[in-house]
């Protein structure tokens, strides 16, 4: 048995007691094959409830000044992590996101760039162009009720019917921008659903 299916067990039944873990949206998810899955972002359990309610392992893109803390660092590459130079523009985590998917891999990637407490942040093209790169679906998904923790308040995430992104070598910015408008307007849909 991996370190992450251990961690991945004991959070699960963590967070299926103390915060009801409810999950919508189980038929959506791709069985087998490379697939980014696509998230809002509010709490730092986001990620730990994501993998806990995706029926398969994930990998996770995470910026890379996670890395460096004593604890986290070593903890998150464990769990499928790797880091993301947003400052440098992101390109090596891009390249390491498309192996992944190539390999038939499920990586979790969050549009808004990191956690989007005030709704204001700008939101990437990562997951659209890693999509439409690797030719594989993007599985939108909805994390609900992270954004004030309190015991046995329920945690819901629902995962919405996958999107097929394509780029061709005529397509530019605007192409991976509306790409990423439609991820987020669905991602926004399916949190409204639960709400």
């Amino acid at each position: 048995m991996t370190f992450f299916a251990l961690a991945r067990g004991a959070v699960g039944v963590l967070v299926r007691t103390i915060f009801g873990l409810r999950v919508v949206g189980l038929e959506n998810v791709p069985g087998a094959g490379g697939v980014v899955v696509a998230a809002n972002h509010i709490s730092n359990l986001d990620p730990p409830v994501l993998g806990v309610a995706l029926p398969r392992p994930v990998s996770y893109m995470a910026k890379k000044e996670l890395f460096v803390m004593p604890l986290l660092g070593p903890l998150i590459r464990h769990l499928n992590a790797f880091p993301v130079d947003r400052a440098a523009g992101g390109g090596a985590a891009l390249r390491a996101g498309l192996r992944l998917l190539k390999d038939g891999q499920c990586v979790v990637v969050f549009p808004e760039g990191g956690r989007n407490l005030s709704g204001t942040n700008e939101e990437k093209g990562g997951a659209a162009f890693l999509a439409a790169a690797a030719g594989v679906p993007v599985l939108p998904a909805a994390i609900v009720g992270t954004r004030r923790l309190r015991p046995f308040h329920r945690i819901t995430v629902v995962f919405g019917v996958p999107l097929r992104l394509t780029r061709n070598r005529k397509s530019d910015g605007d192409d991976l921008a509306k790409g990423t408008a439609e991820i987020m307007q669905r991602i926004r849909a399916l949190e409204e659903s639960i709400t």
